[in-house]
């Protein structure tokens, strides 16, 4: 059911549910009236599912979500032929249903789960991984990092320089030295960071010295912001290989410092113009 590489060890009665696709009865479960802050992981694998902001209260006997975290559901058709099944898009373990059309939502959406396919876990308990890239404008670069599954989140900013809080006026100035760059939030269940990395490698020219595509300038330049001596080791290793395929790479290895987020109108910018990068393209680099 699952190439997970690890999961959960199940009691019979999770398994009835989890594997075997049956259902708790209602007004039963551990979450049904549960509204504590935090987010709802699979039982299965870990991965993280829903935020308790999306929580809802339906009084249908189950817990009750509007929305799901960007890709952590995948919906699939019961084998009733009817209702439409959601189960864990990364370990595949079965989570209820979701229904559309019932007008009771404001968002017209429900996903009914069971308690039991789902672990709770406070907010300030929850472990999610960073990451920081620079690769030439920052749009181009959040666009990309937003549509991998596993990304929870993306902030554009300005790192590396030597002034606090700099404005995008001053960035354009190339006297700060900062670069533009990109934080990263993910679900280090769902994707690693060592994916991420080859990502941010597959999606602008790391070969490219003092800037990016037609951005030209320092502030445009690669370099990859390493949180940890581990991430470091990711990274040269990634850097290794690339060099080992014949790529002349430039980007810069540094240590993190103070990430400064840019402006709000700088923020999921292709997005808000529904439109694509014009200085980044996709080119797959590995095997």
């Amino acid at each position: 059911m699952s190439s997970c590489n690890k999961l959960n060890k199940l009691t019979h009665e999770e398994e009835a549910i989890i594997i075997h696709k049956g259902t708790e009865l209602p007004f039963t479960g551990e979450y049904d009236e549960h509204f504590s802050k935090g987010v709802y992981a699979c039982k299965y694998c870990d991965a993280m599912l829903y935020l308790s902001k999306d929580k809802i209260k339906f009084n249908c006997g189950w817990p009750s979500f509007d929305d799901e975290i960007e890709g952590a559901v995948k919906k699939v058709l019961d084998t009733d032929g009817i209702r439409t099944e959601i189960v864990c898009a990364n370990c595949g373990g079965h989570l209820g249903h979701v229904f559309t059309g019932e007008g009771n939502t404001l968002k017209d959406i429900r996903h009914c789960v069971n308690s039991t396919s789902l672990n709770f876990v406070p907010e300030d308990q929850v472990k999610t991984g960073q990451a920081i890239f620079a690769g030439g404008c920052f749009w181009g670069v959040e666009y990309y990092m937003q549509k991998k599954p596993g990304v929870l989140g993306t902030t554009v900013g300005y790192i590396g320089g030597h002034k606090d809080e700099p404005p995008y006026e001053d960035i354009c100035s190339k006297t700060t030295g900062h670069v533009e760059a990109v934080k990263v939030v993910y679900d280090p269940v769902r994707i690693s960071y060592k994916e991420l990395v080859r990502l941010f490698f597959e999606i602008h020219d790391p070969t490219q010295i003092g800037g990016q595509g037609p951005d030209i300038g320092e502030q445009y330049s690669s370099i990859m912001f390493y949180l940890d001596d581990k991430q470091k080791a990711t990274v040269e290793n990634v850097i290794k290989i690339l060099k080992e395929k014949g790529y002349s790479v430039v980007t810069k290895l540094k240590e993190a410092v103070t990430f400064w987020k840019a402006e709000d109108y700088h923020q999921d910018y292709y997005t808000k113009k529904k439109g694509t990068p014009y200085c980044h393209v996709y080119k797959k680099r590995f095997d």
